[in-house]
């Protein structure tokens, strides 16, 4: 497919500088782009290329000032990072309008609903009472159990379970190897020393808007549900446990554990590798550092963390700042002993 930049500059509100009808037919990074190509320019430290670059239509900031003259045409907007996000978004969902029908062999139970223009690619499962709205997309090998629910214009990866009963919002992105609804980690002790597993009767419930990447588990509630809300972005590579509720625009960076009815706020930040325990709650806003150890309820809004076990985030760095000056403090308190028993004398 190829777009012209009057094209280009109407899907993302921006003026252009230059030839409005030029035509490019894929991306490309500002530093290596070839002529037919299209690029963008965000971080100052790549402004150099621009200067250089072969790329055929550049997307800028408005407050960038030009140095010196450049080749290709430029699109301004305020944003130029978030109008790119755009121009994929966009130039995603027309790939994507064209993947359209069944390939075979599939298996689809005879009660499910089925939306308009869906695509069901080779292998995929589709189980009993299943409803898939318009626009979805199925792609190969993957799981859908009886009685989920998926919404319009979603799209799961191929390799993809969904356990039976959960519910997909809108508009959702299941990356390639993602488990939705594995049985939640709930074993009753007993008194021979052996563990009694504990039927995880609920379901996962992920509202519109919500990506999730390759790789992560989401585990279905014990009793009730556990539930991704909207506008969540989640990493590859998760562990989100039974009953545990991710608040809307939150966004949870890879290899990141959330232990079982833990609550997370509305656009709460965390870091990858964090681990965060069972039954409390993290107030909206919070931002948790990469690493930490959430071991206590977080409840004031807008809270800063880091460490382990998590503490203020600037006290934190006051304290590492410490930890590292306390060789040299060592010596002066030495130097100070010495100084002390010699006056002492």
């Amino acid at each position: 497919m190829q777009f012209s930049a009057a094209q280009i500059a109407q899907i993302i509100g921006g003026k252009i500088e230059g030839d409005g009808e030029i035509k490019v037919a894929s991306f490309g990074k500002i530093e290596e782009a070839k002529a037919g190509e299209l690029a963008f320019l965000a971080n100052p430290k790549y402004e150099e290329y621009l200067y250089s670059t072969h790329a055929g239509i550049v997307i800028v900031n408005e407050s960038l000032i030009l140095k010196e003259a450049v080749a290709a045409t430029l699109i301004r907007v305020p944003d130029a990072y978030s109008a790119f996000a755009v121009l994929l978004e966009q130039y995603q969902k027309m790939q994507s309008q064209q993947m359209v029908g069944i390939q075979q062999p599939v298996y689809i139970h005879a009660t499910v609903k089925k939306g308009d223009n869906i695509y069901i690619g080779a292998f995929a499962y589709i189980g009993e009472n299943a409803t898939l709205g318009d626009e979805v997309k199925i792609y190969p090998n993957a799981y859908i159990g009886n009685n989920v629910s998926i919404g319009n214009n979603s799209i799961v990866h191929p390799g993809v379970k969904i356990y039976h009963d959960c519910v997909i919002g809108k508009n959702v992105v299941l990356h390639a190897g993602t488990v939705i609804g594995g049985d939640g980690f709930g074993y009753a002790p007993q008194a021979d020393g052996s563990f009694k597993k504990v039927p995880q009767m609920g379901n996962v419930i992920i509202e519109d808007d919500v990506e999730i990447g390759s790789n992560s588990t989401i585990d279905r509630a014990t009793i009730g549900s556990t539930i991704i809300k909207t506008g969540a972005k989640l990493d590859n590579l998760l562990q989100i446990a039974h009953n545990v509720e991710i608040g809307c625009n939150t966004v949870v960076a890879a290899l990141t554990g959330i232990s079982g009815s833990t609550k997370i706020g509305n656009n709460v930040m965390i870091g990858g590798q964090a681990g965060i325990v069972g039954h409390i709650q993290i107030a909206d806003g919070t931002k948790i550092n990469a690493k930490s150890g959430v071991s206590k309820s977080i409840t004031i809004p807008n809270t800063a963390v880091t460490g382990t076990p998590a503490t203020d985030y600037v006290s934190s760095l006051r304290s590492q700042a410490l930890v590292r000056k306390l060789p040299e403090l060592e010596k002066r308190v030495k130097e100070l002993e010495e100084l002390l028993n010699k006056q002492s004398k």
